[in-house]
């Protein structure tokens, strides 16, 4: 049913900009929100940044000023700009949905992941 499509992901040097795409099957206008959320390996996976319906953006202070989060309704798809990478910026990047059921049920969902090596 709906589904996350992430790519754009791959090896890149410290310094250097990536951007990630999220391909959803629906409307990204009809979820309440979406983000980015990435895993190190033996880490937890955190939150990256996040969007919502109405425009609202957050990001993770690691993250501020070095990368852009942005969403094209046309293609259904959300971006990650990722700008000045580091290597602790190294992870599986997960693409995330929220979508609204009722006034208290959120279905979550999430694609299925794309890697982001930054190594010199």
């Amino acid at each position: 049913q709906v589904q996350l499509v992430e790519s754009g992901g791959g090896l890149v040097q410290p310094g250097e900009s990536l951007r990630l795409s999220c391909a959803a099957s629906g409307s990204i206008f009809s979820f309440y929100a979406m983000g980015w959320y990435r895993q190190a390996p033996g880490k937890q996976r955190e939150l990256v940044a996040t969007i919502t319906s109405g425009g609202k953006i957050n990001y993770a202070d690691a993250v501020k000023g070095r990368f852009i989060i942005s969403g094209d309704n046309a293609k259904d798809t959300l971006y990650l700009q990722m700008n000045s990478l580091k290597y602790e910026d190294t992870a599986v990047y997960y693409c995330y949905a929220g979508l609204r059921l009722s006034d208290a049920t959120v279905n979550s969902y999430w694609g299925q992941g794309t890697q982001v090596t930054v190594s010199s």
